[in-house]
């Protein structure tokens, strides 16, 4: 096997381990700001269900990791692996600061900036204007629906803002697209569905956790606040469970898609079909990685964005987990991260404006925007660097 290509799995591995690293928040933040489990305790069960999750979804968002996005003649293994060069710092850099990004969107980032490095910007899969203009219908579609419904309910119930117009288009969108995709009515792929749901799934997650967090406190408000907690520190389990099953059913599928296209771009496999094997230590890696745990995440995760209260937790989880699954069993990609960050404001606005620290949220907001050009400026950088050092054998 070729030296470049054992580099480029050992990376990849990492790449899923510095995934589990950040995105260790994910799984665990409620679970820990409830006091459901011990820090440790969480970790342990986040680490289990990271890993079981891969094992129980498809591999599609593998494939459009490894092959939808950049054109497979130019996917490389050099080129492969200083894409993920520039993915793996990225979130290194991001998890030392704290800040939770989308580990899937780094190395997206990093294979643009690598692809369009080597061979131009003809060596991206964009997207035809006519796959655009559907998802624009279906996006004014959800946005006049959404908007029509709100201003119906604001003026039934007399409190009417102009704002609402705004938040109920909103809303729309982020049902109407979602739903086409799921019942085939709408097609997207690569790079555009990428950048779709970099807005879809946080307002998703927001709206799922703030739907499910206001049916539960409607369900149980008789309940006595004592026995209410413990309750629902419980349930915490199983919806913690179910949150880190679908985040590895998802995230773990990165280092799946670049190690198959490494195989398949050596010669070593014929086809791009994922590897027992690769599904088996990619799966490890993320696993291994949140159970080292990424603490600074998780502090600003579980106790800077609002405060959660047992039943929140369990809305949330569930709630993002729910998204999650559903997602990952269509092959629909959506970033984990952006999911349950949504989900946990989604519970604290439950509460009000004020109980959510917009400040906070406007940070990670500003990283998840960032994301995805940082990453591919690094990997583009990587690339050049590769073939200045090595005389352009990259």
């Amino acid at each position: 096997m070729d030296p470049i290509i054992i580099l480029g799995i050992l990376l990849a591995l990492l790449f899923n381990f510095a995934n589990g690293l950040n995105d260790a928040a994910n799984s665990i933040a409620t679970i820990i700001a409830t006091k459901a489990l011990t820090p440790l305790q969480a970790v342990l069960l986040a680490g289990v269900f990271n890993l079981l999750g891969p094992l129980l979804f498809t591999t599609a968002i593998a494939a459009t990791i490894g092959r939808g996005l950049v054109d497979p003649v130019f996917l490389t293994p050099p080129m492969i692996f200083t894409a993920m060069v520039g993915a793996v710092l990225w979130v290194l850099i991001t998890s030392y600061l704290g800040i939770p990004v989308s580990s899937s969107h780094a190395l997206i980032g990093g294979l643009l900036g690598a692809g369009i490095a080597a061979a131009g910007f003809g060596a991206v899969f964009w997207p035809p204007l006519t796959m655009i203009e559907q998802v624009v219908i279906y996006g004014a579609v959800g946005a006049i629906l959404g908007a029509i419904i709100t201003c119906a309910i604001t003026l039934w119930k007399g409190d009417f803002k102009p704002w609402n117009l705004f938040l109920g288009g909103l809303i729309g969108v982020t049902l109407i697209i979602p739903s086409a995709i799921i019942m085939g009515l709408l097609k997207v792929n690569g790079i555009l569905a990428i950048l779709i749901f970099i807005v879809i799934s946080p307002t998703l997650g927001l709206i799922s956790a703030f739907a499910f967090g206001t049916f539960v406190a409607c369900a149980f408000r008789n309940y006595p606040p004592r026995r209410l907690n413990d309750l629902f520190r419980k349930l915490q389990i199983f919806s913690g469970s179910l949150q880190a099953m679908g985040h590895g059913g998802n995230d773990a599928q990165n280092a799946m898609g670049i190690i198959t296209a490494l195989l398949l771009a050596g010669g070593l496999i014929s086809e791009f079909s994922v590897p027992l094997w690769v599904i088996l230590v990619s799966s490890l890696a993320i696993s291994v990685g949140t159970l080292l745990g990424g603490w600074r995440v998780i502090d600003k995760m579980a106790n800077r964005i609002t405060r959660i209260r047992p039943y929140q937790g369990f809305a949330a989880s569930t709630a993002a987990g729910g998204v999650l699954s559903l997602m990952n069993i269509f092959g629909v990609p959506v970033s984990t991260t952006h999911a349950i960050t949504g989900a946990i404001m989604g519970v604290g606005a439950t509460r009000g404006y004020s109980a959510v620290k917009w400040g906070v949220v406007r940070e990670i907001l500003a990283a998840w925007v960032l994301t995805i050009p940082a990453a591919a400026i690094v990997g583009g950088i990587c690339y050049f660097v590769g073939q200045a050092l090595f005389c352009g054998g990259v």
